[in-house]
């Protein structure tokens, strides 16, 4: 289904973007749109390498970048029948008249020329009127024939489609024309916008899926309104406007939650579809093993499998150990990226005790390589944690091959004393058999500080 984007409800995860947080926007999108919704799949940040080789893999498109809600021009443009400026009067006044007394004149390298409007029209007539001699004996039809370029306003501001409304408030404020031009990067004609939309844009229709925080949400989240979550991580502080569908259960992963909600509806998805969901629940339960698995992931993961591995689809002849392994596998190692993509790609912040504090993680196959890379990720640690005005960071490596991680700190923090972790001779904790950012670090953290 093709909708207009300016209408659609945006399925939208996490910033710092993981395989769950894509897999379950995806899904859902597709669900909804096969049961009549206009619904547009988003993805809140640049994608990690194991989600770019999972699509890559099945073939499938990155989903639409969406870094913040905060409406902008070419939410409220308009895409108005445009005249060439030589074009005569009456041809340009018919198309005001279907427009609501506004014609835009758009040059042949399309960019804006003037528009004439209900306000440009009199004064031209009365600039024409006023000065010809023969004002008394010319007629309607001769100046309608003159060419539009004589009656345009050329004084219209220009706003590019990607400019935020907000951003452009002030100088709105300060014209006295109704309209506006909105333009793309090259400054050629997109559409106009009115004034009234400009002081009340519409506000973007969410749907948050593998998140319920607003620290973990996209920008300018209270420009919108979030109509429903799909969930399975501990409740935030998210407010709304108004009762919405609200889903937080606990299972391992929000693509076992979108499954469900599939099956249910009497339908089976794709392979594609299939296997990037089956990606989005092995990638967050660590292939079933992880202690947030439940007895529903693994039915869910089972139904999939069974959809996606099917002839002809890219995953056929795989089995979910053998299709997982790929999966995590593709995702792992701290030599193919930079320090500082390490410790911000799967950043999640959160606030306890009046403090804020981020939690990040990297999977691994072996914890020895965080030997040779300690000292440059907790510089890049430190820095991240200073850029964003943290009390602390902490920067989980997590071996999935023995189901244990080891914990780089930025700083010493009352309370964290506390932990029930071992502390190594390098100033990093040893966390036997945790691999779990939400059902272990993140309680055992804030037991600590709120202790």
């Amino acid at each position: 289904m093709t909708g207009n984007k300016n209408n659609a409800i945006y399925v939208v995860g996490h910033i710092n973007p993981d395989t769950d947080s894509i897999a379950s926007a995806m899904g859902y999108a597709w669900l909804l749109r096969d049961q009549g919704q206009n619904t547009i799949a988003a993805r809140a940040g640049h994608l990690n390498p194991q989600t770019t080789w999972v699509l890559n893999h099945l073939g499938i498109e990155q989903p639409v970048l969406l870094t913040d809600a905060s409406p902008r021009f070419s939410t409220i443009s308009h895409r108005l029948d445009t005249a060439d400026p030589d074009h005569p009067l009456r041809e340009i006044w018919s198309i005001a008249n279907r427009t609501g007394g506004v014609a835009p004149i758009v040059d042949s390298d399309g960019k804006p020329f003037g528009m004439v409007t209900v306000i440009s029209l009199f004064d031209f007539l009365s600039r024409t009127l006023g000065s010809h001699p023969r004002r008394e004996e010319m007629r309607v039809k001769e100046l309608m024939d003159m060419p539009g370029r004589e009656a345009v306003d050329d004084h219209v501001p220009q706003f590019q489609a990607n400019t935020r409304v907000r951003d452009a408030l002030n100088r709105i404020l300060r014209e006295e024309g109704t309209d506006f031009w909105v333009v793309d990067e090259n400054g050629r004609y997109v559409g106009i916008c009115y004034h009234r939309e400009v002081l009340n844009p519409p506000r973007m229709q969410l749907i948050l899926v593998d998140h319920n925080e607003p620290g973990q949400a996209i920008g300018f989240i209270d420009e919108a309104d979030v109509v429903e979550i799909v969930d399975h991580h501990r409740l935030g502080n998210m407010s709304t406007r108004m009762p919405i569908r609200f889903t937080v259960d606990v299972v391992g992963s929000t693509s076992t939650l979108i499954s469900e909600r599939i099956y249910d509806a009497g339908m089976s998805a794709p392979p594609q579809l299939a296997g990037l969901l089956l990606a989005g629940v092995l990638s967050d339960t660590l292939i079933l093993t992880s202690p947030t698995t439940t007895e529903r992931d693994r039915e869910e993961a089972a139904r999939l499998a069974r959809w996606a591995f099917v002839a002809g689809s890219p995953m056929a002849g795989e089995t979910i150990q053998s299709y997982g392994e790929k999966v995590i596998s593709s995702g792992t190692g701290l030599g193919t990226r930079t320090p500082e993509e390490i410790v911000s790609a799967d950043l999640k912040l959160y606030e306890s005790a009046g403090m804020n504090f981020g939690v990040a993680q990297v999977e691994v196959t072996s914890l020895v390589e965080l030997d040779e890379h300690r000292k440059e990720l907790l510089e890049a640690l430190i820095k991240l944690s200073d850029a964003k005005g943290l009390r602390f960071a902490v920067l989980m490596v997590t071996d999935v091959v023995r189901g244990s991680s080891r914990l780089l700190l930025t700083s010493d923090v009352p309370g964290l004393g506390g932990l029930p972790y071992a502390k190594e001779p390098d100033g990093t904790l040893r966390a036997t058999g945790v691999v779990s950012r939400k059902k272990q670090l993140l309680p055992a953290l804030l037991s600590a500080l709120e202790g």
